[in-house]
């Protein structure tokens, strides 16, 4: 894809990262009211969970797909219909009063989640010389980060205070505004070379594509099968009272904010390093709070250095995975989030299962297994490109 030659290209990051905050808020945030969900629409809690599994479920599956069909259409084109199918999908949310209606109005955007991602990421890299091509793309992630941090205590307030339609609203109010933006910020984006499917499935040819994929996904499922169980480490094994527990997501959130920001100058000075050392700094770290993990200082230090290294590892995986296959960005990027939502499902699994055979501690070695794993995969795929003098 050519660099493209965008009008003020750090306001198009700009929009594009509100753009992707929006999109992950929408599905991120109604994690923290499923309750109210099953209230108000008089249906079970593993019920109201349909509203989250829908919408992820149809995510991984049209990864990596949708971006692939909508590869050859002008990007503007393609984010303005995902922009709009969303505040759509959640204006009748916060009108309808009938569950089944609420399921469709959530699960008919998900399907354009990857495209609208898939083209924030390739856009942004895009839209600068391409050695500030992952400094770009960090700036996109910090909508991500934000997203899933802001998105679900911003929703919860407002469900809490209002109601649920009203929260569903303010997810429609962010993507509208975004829209907007788009409308009169953003100019035509009409893609260069229109690769065909064939050339872009090409990719999986390289046994470079498939070890960044797998190695990804294994380092993504060790993030988020520790961070799916966090809460439930630091109410039981650090012991925590609820109200602290709360302010240590909020700043392992945070944290993975500042590592976005962080990725991008490592990456843009040593990429390949940094693809080894993040990995390995995420073990040391794991076994240091399965060591300290029931003493509040060192567990909540090692919080914060968690969501910096997870902020950094995101934005890594994602430029592993694109540097892998250059030639179909839009494809690639749909690898990411495919890996990435994989990666989610299975660490996820797979540290219930330690915890469930041996306590709430040991999520942490079905993290550091992932870990290892992936790390491996990491050391081929650098040797690889070495030996084929691909450039990082």
């Amino acid at each position: 894809m050519k660099r493209l030659s965008a009008h003020r290209p750090g306001l198009l990051v700009l929009i594009l990262t509100f753009g992707v905050f929006g999109i992950i808020n929408t599905e991120m945030g109604v994690v923290g009211i499923i309750p109210r969900i099953a209230e108000t629409f008089g249906v079970t809690v593993p019920e109201a969970g349909w509203t989250v599994s829908v919408f992820a479920l149809i995510v991984a599956l049209s990864a990596p797909v949708m971006p692939l069909l909508f590869s050859g259409v002008n990007r503007r084109t393609a984010m303005l219909l995902a922009l709009g199918l969303f505040t759509v999908g959640n204006i009748v949310s916060a009108l309808t009063d009938d569950f089944a209606v609420l399921l469709v109005a959530r699960a008919v955007p998900a399907f354009l989640h990857p495209v609208y991602l898939s083209m924030a990421f390739s856009v942004a890299a895009a839209s600068v010389p391409q050695e500030m091509a992952p400094k770009a793309v960090s700036k996109v992630f910090v909508g991500v980060s934000a997203g899933m941090v802001l998105g679900v205590p911003v929703t919860g307030f407002i469900a809490g205070h209002t109601s649920v339609s009203v929260a569903m609203a303010f997810f429609a109010i962010v993507n509208a505004s975004v829209l907007i933006a788009t409308i009169f910020c953003i100019p035509s984006l009409p893609v260069q070379r229109k690769l065909s499917y064939g050339a872009q499935l090409g990719v999986l040819r390289k046994a470079v594509t498939w070890h960044s994929v797998i190695a990804f996904t294994f380092i993504n499922g060790a993030m988020f099968g520790f961070f799916s169980y966090m809460s439930d480490f630091l109410d039981t094994v650090t012991e925590l009272p609820f109200d602290a527990v709360s302010v240590l997501l909020l700043v392992y959130g945070g944290a993975n904010i500042v590592g976005n920001v962080v990725a991008g100058r490592l990456l843009f000075r040593n990429a390949r390093r940094c693809m080894i050392v993040v990995p390995f700094l995420l073990s040391a770290a794991y076994l240091l709070l399965f060591a300290t993990g029931s003493q509040t200082i060192p567990a909540s230090v090692l919080i914060l250095v968690l969501g910096i290294l997870a902020g950094i590892a995101s934005n890594t995986g994602q430029y592993m995975i694109s540097d892998a296959a250059p030639e179909a960005p839009d494809f690639a990027n749909g690898l990411f989030l495919t890996s990435a939502n994989l990666g989610t499902t299975v660490g996820t699994a797979v540290c219930g299962v330690f915890i469930t055979g041996f306590g709430s501690r040991y999520s942490l070695m079905g993290a550091l297994l992932f870990l290892a794993a992936g790390i491996g995969f990491v050391l081929v795929r650098n040797h690889i490109v070495k030996l084929k003098k691909v450039p990082l």
